[in-house]
């Protein structure tokens, strides 16, 4: 949950801001924080189902607009947890029955749950307080909580997760490294945002929904990862560790990295790509070398799944995909593109495709953080090297 406390510590404009005018600023950026949260969550959700077993089993063609049967968990029933189980049953179209709320007060939410129930005519979200139940069941768990109680939370949820589900936290003040130390697990993503120094515009809906907000194009676009136009931006290394969250589920169905790979490049670069199209170029591939180092690439064979990636690694360090990303300006365009369409918004003239000309790492992470800039790359995935495998992967079997 955000704290006010962080949010006004996290401001960078020169001005100060005072009285009536400074609680609208916080308002503005809370909601701007909440909107830009959620359509990251709902992004991330629709991009790990891609991979699911349904998909690759029958051979469909995969697609970021049906996410039905990937098992979503919440804790925390507070305003964040609602809004976000709002605007994933509305916007990534999920089955009531594939979200699942934990709060200290789940009474509070049944009016919540039947006013959705009415909505889609379902049986309702289910609301309880176990967060250890929700845990074992869910494939990802959003932490929603207050900081002060992540470690009363962490203490229940540490002996019941188990890989492959992903815990994304949302809970600003608890840094990544902490986050792993108290779950002892190492599939955790933590997006972290940074507002810009001016003042932040009415572009995020202040009187609507979050749910609403994302139902408009241009604030789709504000929030999309891969260019610099929003005043509110998600650090680069979230990115990466989605994507590789995505490979684990992978692995954990045994898919070989060849099939993955062919999942994620009909998702990602789809045959007939506008853009590829209007700038007459063929359109850029996933290659093994886009995620691992080339001496671990070539000693997989064919038939061999992609290693377990520690996703905690891959949001502190470099890695051949965010270098990838770094390069190459195609393959940025091309998510770009994939996000404002996993929202149902096909790029116009009038709306036009995130610029993605700026460097990925050009979005900064939290205020005093910077990041290492390495010498430049080939923008051919094959051609990236990167620090060993080791230090981006876990080598556990399943069984652990």
């Amino acid at each position: 949950m955000w704290d006010i406390a962080e949010i006004f510590k996290s401001s960078q404009c020169e001005e100060e801001v005072e009285g009536e005018e400074a609680l609208m600023y916080l308002a503005r950026r809370y909601k701007g924080l909440t909107v830009n949260a959620s359509a990251h969550a709902i992004f991330f959700c629709k991009l790990l189902h891609a991979l699911r077993p349904s998909k690759a089993e029958k051979g469909l063609p995969t697609s970021l607009v049906d996410n039905c049967g990937l098992k979503i968990g919440i804790i925390s029933g507070g305003h964040l947890g609602k809004q976000l189980a709002q605007a994933l049953l509305t916007l990534s179209w999920a089955p009531c029955c594939s979200i699942r709320i934990s709060t200290r007060r789940p009474e509070s939410l049944a009016p919540f749950a039947l006013l959705i129930s009415a909505d889609l005519q379902e049986q309702g979200v289910k609301c309880f307080y176990d967060n250890a139940q929700l845990a074992a069941w869910a494939d990802v768990v959003f932490l929603c909580c207050l900081p002060s109680q992540v470690l009363t939370v962490c203490s229940v949820v540490r002996p019941a997760i188990r890989k492959p589900c992903v815990v994304y936290s949302l809970v600003t003040a608890v840094p990544l490294c902490r986050l792993k130390q108290l779950l002892s697990y190492s599939a955790i993503v933590r997006p972290q945002y940074q507002c810009s120094a001016r003042e932040p515009i009415n572009e995020w809906g202040m009187k609507g929904t979050v749910t609403a907000a994302l139902q408009d194009p241009a604030v789709v676009q504000a929030t999309c990862p891969c260019g610099s136009q929003g005043k509110i931006r998600v650090n680069a290394k979230w990115l990466v560790a989605i994507f590789y969250a995505a490979l684990n589920s992978s692995m954990w169905q045994s898919l070989p990295h060849q099939k993955a790979l062919k999942l994620l490049n009909d998702l990602c670069f789809p045959e007939h790509c506008a853009i590829c199209a209007e700038q007459k170029a063929s359109c850029p591939q996933f290659v093994c070398e886009s995620f691992v180092s080339r001496t671990f690439a070539s000693s997989m064979t064919l038939e061999e799944t992609f290693p377990w990636f520690d996703l905690t690694a891959a949001q502190v360090r470099e890695s051949p995909f965010s270098q990838l990303l770094e390069n190459s300006e195609s393959v940025r365009s091309h998510l770009a593109l994939l996000y404002q369409e996993s929202f149902g918004d096909r790029p116009t003239e009038q709306h036009g495709l995130i610029s993605a000309n700026a460097s990925l790492t050009s979005a900064v992470v939290e205020p005093g953080v910077m990041l290492d800039h390495k010498s430049s790359f080939s923008t051919t995935a094959s051609e990236i090297s990167s620090e060993i495998l080791e230090e981006t992967t876990d080598y556990d079997s399943k069984s652990s």
